[in-house]
C-alpha cells in the first residue's frame, strides 16, 4: 500500500548498509518501528560490497521508487550514496558509523545513537546542503567525476590516507593515521601546481597540502576551515606551505588555537590574526588545478589514487538531508546561484 505525504508524494525508504560496520539484525526492528509509526511503506534493504560501496545500491533504490535513502556505514558509504542522490528529489538520511562521520559532525547530528538517527530520518525534516563535484584527471588522459560532501585533498593528508593500514584502523581507529603520518613526513611532500579560482588569474604554488572544503570540521573537534558552511554555495580552500619548524608552529597555532578556540565565539573572532605565510585561505565556486606530477588525492577520507589535475565546482543546494525536526525548522543560510562550470 502506498503511503503518501500530505502533498501526495510517496513515502518509501531504503537502507544502504555496510555489513562490516552495521549489525543489520539490530537495525531492522528499529527501522520497522519508526517506519510504521510515521506511516511509511516497508523499507527496502541493500547491502554494500567491497566492489560497490553504495553507489549501485543507491541507484537501485531510486529505480525502485525510494524517496529517502538511509546511508548506514562510514564516510565512504555516505559519499557514494550522496553522489547518486545529488540533484534528485530523494533525501539522504545518515546513520553514522565508523571513525570519521564527517558529514554528521558538520551538521551537528547525534553520533552513536542509532535509535535517534532513525527517528530523525522518519520523523524529522529536510535541509538542503551543497555538494562538491570533482573531475579527477589521470596521467593517462582519463578522468572520472565524483562527489564529496566535506573535503578533498592533495598532499600530506592524501598520502597519509593512502599509507594507512586498514586492519590497524579497524583496531585503533584514528590512531592508525599517526603511524601513516610519520611515514609520509619522511618524504619531501612538496606539491608544485598551477591554480585558478573562478575568473581570477592563474597562480603558481609550492605547498605541502591543499584541502578543498565544502565543510570545515574534522574529527577531534578540529576546525580546519572556520568560515566554511555546507549551505553557502562556496568552496573553502586552505593551502599549507610551512617551511621548517616555525612554519609548522604557525599552522598549529592557527588551526588549534584560533580556529579551534577563538573562532567559536563572536568575541574570539575579533582577535583572529591575519593570514600567515604558512597557511593561506581562499574562497570561490569553481577551482581548477594542475600538478607537475601525479599526486595522491582523497575525497571525504577515502583515497582515489593519483591525479595530475582536478576541477571542482559547487552544486549549491544539490542534496537534501534529513535532520531532526527542531533543526529543520531553523532558517538556513541561502545558497548562492552558481553558473555551470566548464567540463
Amino acid at each position: 500500500m502506498t503511503a503518501p505525504t500530505d502533498s501526495g508524494r510517496r513515502r518509501l525508504a531504503a537502507v544502504v548498509y555496510n555489513p562490516v560496520k552495521i549489525e543489520v539484525n539490530e537495525l531492522r526492528p528499529i527501522v520497522e518501528a519508526e517506519e510504521h509509526a510515521a506511516g511509511w511503506e516497508p523499507t527496502l534493504w541493500f547491502e554494500t560490497s567491497e566492489e560497490d560501496p553504495g553507489g549501485g545500491q543507491a541507484r537501485e533504490a531510486l529505480e525502485a521508487g525510494a524517496t529517502m535513502v538511509l546511508a548506514a556505514g562510514g564516510d565512504g558509504t555516505v559519499r557514494a550514496v550522496a553522489e547518486v542522490l545529488e540533484g534528485s528529489e530523494a533525501s539522504l538520511a545518515l546513520l553514522p558509523s565508523g571513525t570519521g562521520n564527517l558529514l554528521a559532525r558538520n551538521l551537528d547530528l547525534t553520533l552513536n545513537d542509532v535509535q535517534h538517527s532513525v527517528h530523525a530520518a522518519f520523523a524529522g525534516g529536510d535541509r538542503s546542503i551543497d555538494v562538491a563535484l570533482a573531475d579527477v584527471y589521470r596521467e593517462d588522459g582519463s578522468h572520472t567525476r565524483h562527489a564529496f560532501l566535506v573535503m578533498a585533498g592533495f598532499g600530506i593528508d592524501a598520502k597519509m590516507l593512502a599509507a594507512t593500514d586498514d586492519e590497524l584502523k579497524a583496531k585503533v581507529g584514528w590512531l592508525a593515521y599517526v603511524k601513516a603520518l610519520v611515514t609520509v613526513l619522511r618524504d619531501k611532500n612538496v606539491l608544485r601546481l598551477r591554480f585558478k579560482l573562478d575568473d581570477e588569474g592563474v597562480r603558481r604554488y609550492r605547498a605541502h597540502t591543499i584541502i578543498v572544503g565544502n565543510a570545515g570540521s574534522l574529527p577531534g573537534n578540529i576546525l580546519l576551515l572556520p568560515d566554511a558552511a555546507v549551505d553557502d554555495g562556496q568552496l573553502d580552500v586552505v593551502i599549507l606551505r610551512p617551511e621548517q619548524i616555525i612554519g609548522w608552529l604557525q599552522v598549529i597555532v592557527k588551526v588549534v588555537w584560533e580556529n579551534g578556540v577563538l573562532s567559536r565565539t563572536p568575541l574570539g573572532r575579533r582577535f583572529r590574526t591575519r593570514e600567515v605565510k604558512a597557511l593561506n585561505y581562499l574562497r570561490g565556486k569553481t577551482l581548477r588545478m594542475r600538478l607537475s606530477r601525479p599526486e595522491e588525492v582523497e575525497l571525504d577520507g577515502d583515497p582515489f589514487g593519483k591525479a595530475v589535475g582536478l576541477v571542482i565546482r559547487v552544486a549549491a543546494g544539490g542534496l537534501t538531508v534529513r535532520v531532526p525536526a527542531d533543526v529543520a525548522e531553523k532558517p538556513q543560510q541561502p545558497a548562492e546561484e552558481l553558473a555551470p562550470a566548464e567540463a
